[in-house]
Order: C-alpha cells, then structure tokens, then sequence
C-alpha cells in the first residue's frame, strides 16, 4: 500500500496527471478533461465550472503487487489548507512542475514544506509537448531554487512539439553521474567506490533507498495530455517510493484529514489508518469527550469506494455514524509526531460576510458552520453586538469559492465587505494583575492572580502555575486556563494574542458550603463559573500592565521584470511599503526579491501591468509578521463582552447569567 499526493503549483497540470495515471493503469477508459470538468477527482459542480481543485480527492489504482492511494490536492495557494491536511497522511509524493512556467511561487512552498517533512518526493515535469517548453532551464531552475539533490532520470526528445518524448538514461550515463551525489550520504557505496566495486545494481539500490528517506529527488519529464513519460512514471512510482507502514494487529490509530456531507447531511470522515484495524460497530473517542461508533466503511479500490466491514492500517478509509467528528481529529491512540501540526502559514486576511437578504442572517450562520467542519482555518467570529460574521482567507479566489458555495449549496447569497490582514498581537514586556474574593469591585467567588510574560517567536501561549496544584479543585484550575486562551483570542487591540507564557500566581475559593438542613447554597461556595467569569478581567489587567504590540503578515516577494522599467518599479515598491533584498540582472531581466506587508500586494499586483508592459511576474508568499510602525494601530471590533471596560463586562455577564 502507497499513499502518494500528487502536489503542484496551479495550473501545472497536476489533474491531468492524475486521469493520464488512472487510463495509463486500466482504472478508467477515456481520459477526462479539466476544461470540460469531467475528470474523476474534480467532482464539485464548482471544481468543474473552473477548471481548478478545490479540495483533495482520493482515488486507487493498482501497479503489479502495489495499491496506490492517490490524493488529488488543490494547487492554488488559496487552498493551501486542503494540502496541509493531506501532508500529515502521506507515504510519498509527486511535485508537478510545468516544463512552460517552470518553478513557480507554490512550487516553492510545497517543496521546502516536502523537504521539511523528509516525504519522499519524486519531481514530474509536465507539458513538455507545448510550446516554449525548455526542460534544461526548468531542471537548473529545481536545482537552484528547490534542492540540489535531483537526479533527472532520462533525456527529452522533440520538446515543444507533439512529437515529444522521454527515454530513460541506460546504465552507463545514469549510473556514473549519481555516484557523487548518493556517496554523499552512503558511506558503503563510498567505500565500494574506492575500491572499485562498484556495480549499477549497488548504485539503483542506493538510489531507491535515499529516495525513500527523501535525501535525493528523482526527476522525470512527460506530458499528461500525450502520455509520453507517464509509463516511466508509474514505474518510478512502484520501485522508487517506499511503501506505507502497517501493523494491521496493532492498537487502532489514524487521522482524520477531510470532512464532507453525503447527500443527506451526514458528516462523512476520511481517515489514514496508521495503525490496528478499524471496524463497523465500533466506538471511538472523539474530541471534548464526545463518543462515536463507526456505522459504516468504504475503502478505494481501483478507482471507486467500496463498503467495506473494517479499514485496515495503511489503508484510507471513509467512515459514517461520527457525527462529531472534525478535521485533525485522532482516531484512537495519537502519533507521537502527529500533535499539533502546521505546515503551512495560517491565513492572513479577513473579511465580514453578510447575507443579502437580511432573512438569512440565521441560515448563514449554520451554512458557514458546515465550510468551517470542512475548513477550520476559515475560522468563523461572531459579533453578537454588531450581528457580523467574520471568516478568515488566503487570498481572494477562496472568498468567490465561498460566496459561490453558499449561492450553489444553501441557496445563499451573500456580499463580503473589503479584505483586511489579519494581524497579531505580542506582549512588549511582562504584566501582572491579582482579583481576590471579596476584596475587589466584582460579584465572583474566586481569586486569580495571573502574569503574563514575552516568549519566543512561534511557541504561542503557555499556561503554567506558580501556586501549587492541590490548592483547590483541579477543575478551577482548568477553568481559568481554557479562559485564559480564550480571552487572548481578541487582545487590547482586538487582535489574537500568541508567543507569550501566562503564569498563575494566585488562587483562591471558598469551599462547598450550604446552611444548616438545606442544599447546596451558590452564594457561599464557589463554581467553575466564577472563575470563567473572573478570568478575563485578570487576564486584560496584566495585558495592559505588559502592553502589547500590534503585528502584520509580510509576504516575501520575487519580481521578474523588464530592466527598463527597473526606475518606474522601485518608487512604486517603497510607496506600497515593500523592503527590497536583493536586485539580479538576467540579460534584459531583472529579478527583485524582498518583502512586502500583506495588506499592499493587492495594490501592487493592480499596478503592476501597467508599470512593466504586462511582463513583470511577481511571486507572493508569507514570510512573518513586522510590528507595525507606521500610521495608527489598527484596532480590531471586538466580539466579546469586553473585559477591557470593567462596568460593561460586569453589566453583560451579569445579564447572561440572568438569561
């Protein structure tokens, strides 16, 4: 069993790929188009409309004794979530690169994240039928710009024309040019080397096993429209990338990594199981305590899902009957390796979505509910004062995606308000603040001290205690921590509050008490609620105490563009408040290469065509976050009840509690 994505900038032809791999191994008879939206993983009515993946698919084919689980992946940067899901499941993979466009800006993220991952990744590229294809500056380009480690399998023939072809190199001409790049990691094919026992079965041998532990990148051409060097990929496939892993008598583990409705709204679960078998009837844990029992399983086989009663390690699976399951979720034992994982930059942009129709206020909500089950990092904020609703995005095609989502699936139809960047905050030093029971201007039988601390970039928030653990019930203790990382979520300027460390210094409650001959009596014991309730005041106190500092996304750029227009790009650039890095002449070229706030490029992509004849071509990608220095700090509506105004959050908790 083999779990291969199949990874590419859009428009590389990945798709493509994917039907000329599934007619090259007798899965289906004709080949599908993208353009005409008949192809087998690109089954949303939306996919077909545009010709683009929207979200992953799985399908299976057979090579000799192997079964291969190919996952078809979006390739625009939009839907950069639907392949962070995907990398955590995979044995190997293909990254598709255009023998036209050559590397491109998406090429680059997957392969550093595929290289980061140490995935055993096989580099394809396509198209070398068309015109202006040029595979000797494509393959120098990977070298330069993705990893030196690549080894091209063969020679291309005719490129540019309909006549073109691949030839795998024979022994002598594959063998000799791979010694020095496999040595380089093999001691014993060094050793053999120098003493001149050397042989091509050694050298294939150590090829196929530094492949697999994603050392070196094995490089083919083809075309997925000819079919020429798709056989040679298939092979490739079959003795190149290793196999999955499986311990099918194992304990039961595996991830949940796609989350659809069936036609009837039942949440269907796609799922690599890592280890143990999984059957029908069985029950499982989910996430915040909640319990599921699996009533029903298909497995892929050639081409198609097919019920089955278990799903077995290696294998993927689609299970029913959890109606609480979420993406990420883990199915039985956790991997070690698998907490926590984020591949890729979260979304850095931000828009309110509003119903046209003011009737629809109730509907949206559920609808986006159900785009969040499939896309948590859509990340849904509800503004219970203002009644918005906010979702967060990676660029522009997912906000159409969405809006045509909710018009074609719910009946929908809804406007989004301008995109802004979504910011962060950080704490510019350390802060304290202590409410004690009774001794302060609030209602709660609780005491909370808490300090706030700057930690490194990237480790988010840690909660830590400084009071003993037996001090009062364990149950307060992680009321007020889930409260803390709650409330951080809108910091003093509305913006979510990461790479800090919140210690407790104090604690205190009044035990469980109740009048003589009677019951439990609230207004002399403390609860969890009083906690929850006191937290976030605690919490902003020693924020403001700390004082924070507002952050925007910066994207790394590269502009290629005509040298003569070099005078007209460069003011442009420094009014759009980009930084250049490094400036390259290429010839008539010239490549730029810097950074650029999020919230600019939108401006500078409108301006672009017209600065440089149409021809510059500029690449985009987050890089960090830059405190912003510049103009006023940009605040964020709140959507809470405000902690930050002592009188009205008191007022507000006092009326829900009321409710």
């Amino acid at each position: 069993m083999l779990n291969l994505g199949i990874l590419a900038h859009v428009d590389a032809g990945k798709t493509s790929l994917t039907e000329r791999l599934l007619h090259s191994v007798g899965v289906i008879d004709e080949i599908g188009s993208v353009d005409d939206g008949n192809t087998q993983t690109d089954s949303l009515a939306l996919e077909r409309q545009r010709g683009i993946t929207i979200k992953s698919a799985v399908v299976s084919f057979a090579v000799d004794d192997v079964t291969v689980n190919l996952i078809d992946t979006p390739g625009h940067p939009d839907f950069i979530a639907e392949v962070e899901r995907v990398l955590s499941v995979l044995d190997g993979a293909v990254l598709v690169i255009s023998a036209v466009e050559g590397v491109q800006a998406q090429t680059r993220v997957l392969m550093r994240t595929l290289r980061r991952l140490r995935i055993p990744t096989l580099v394809f590229v396509n198209k070398i039928d068309r015109g202006g294809a040029c595979c000797e500056r494509v393959l120098d380009a990977v070298a330069a710009r993705l990893t030196p480690a690549v080894v091209p399998m063969g020679e291309v023939r005719a490129q540019g024309t309909r006549d073109a072809g691949f030839g795998l190199f024979d022994e002598a001409r594959l063998g000799a040019p791979l010694l020095d790049l496999l040595s380089e990691h093999d001691d014993a094919l060094l050793a053999a080397y120098v003493e001149g026992r050397v042989s091509y079965d050694l050298i294939r041998a150590a090829l196929t096993r530094q492949t697999g532990q994603a050392l070196v990148h094995p490089v083919f051409f083809g075309s997925a429209v000819t079919g020429a060097g798709v056989d040679e990929l298939i092979a490739g496939i079959r003795e190149l990338l290793p196999r999955a892993e499986a311990d099918v008598d194992g304990p039961v583990s595996g991830s949940v990594f796609k989350v659809e409705r069936g036609p009837a709204g039942e949440k269907i679960a796609y799922a690599r199981m890592f280890s143990g078998t999984l059957r029908t009837r069985d029950r499982l844990p989910l996430g915040d305590g909640a319990e599921g029992r699996v009533t029903a399983i298909s497995v892929f086989d050639r081409g198609a899902a097919v019920r089955e009663e278990s799903v077995a390690a290696g294998r993927i699976g689609k299970l029913w009957g959890l109606a609480d399951i979420r993406i990420g979720d883990t199915i039985g034992v956790p991997r070690k390796s698998s907490a926590g994982e984020h591949h890729f930059s979260p979304p850095t942009l931000e828009t309110v979505v509003e119903p046209r129709r003011p009737a629809d206020k109730g509907a949206l909500h559920g609808a986006l509910t159900q785009l969040a089950e499939q896309d948590p990092l859509i990340d849904l904020r509800q503004d219970e004062t203002r009644k918005e609703i906010s979702v967060s995005l990676y660029g522009e095609v997912q906000k159409e995606v969405i809006q045509a989502t909710l018009a074609d699936e719910f009946g929908i139809d809804v406007l989004f308000r301008e995109t802004t960047p979504l910011c962060i905050e950080r704490p510019l030093g350390s802060g304290a603040a202590v409410e004690f029971i009774k001794k302060g201007p609030h209602p709660f039988l609780a005491t909370v001290g808490l300090r706030v601390d700057p930690a490194p970039v990237g480790s988010g928030v840690e909660f830590r205690l400084e009071v003993e653990l037996g001090a009062m019930p364990y149950a307060f203790f992680k009321a007020v921590e889930d409260t803390v990382k709650e409330t951080l979520a809108q910091g003093i300027h509305g913006w979510q509050v990461t790479d800090c460390t919140v210690t407790m210094t104090h604690s205190g409650y009044w035990p469980r008490q109740s009048h003589a001959h009677q019951g439990f009596d609230k207004s002399m014991s403390s609860t969890g609620a009083d906690f929850r309730g006191l937290t976030p005041l605690v919490v902003m106190d020693a924020l403001r105490a700390a004082g924070t500092q507002v952050y925007e996304p910066m994207h790394r750029f590269r502009l290629e563009a005509p040298a003569d227009t070099l005078g007209a790009v460069l003011p442009v650039l420094a009014k759009q408040g980009a930084v250049a890095g490094t400036t390259e002449l290429r010839g008539a070229s010239c490549v730029l290469e810097g950074r650029i706030p999020v919230a600019r490029v939108h401006g500078l992509e409108r301006k672009l065509p017209g600065l440089t004849r149409g021809e510059g071509e500029l690449e985009c990608a987050f890089d960090h976050y830059a405190p912003v220095l510049r103009g006023e700090v940009p605040d964020r509506p709140r959507t809470d009840l405000n902690p930050l105004d002592r009188k009205e959050y008191l007022l507000n908790v006092t009326r829900r509690v009321g409710a």
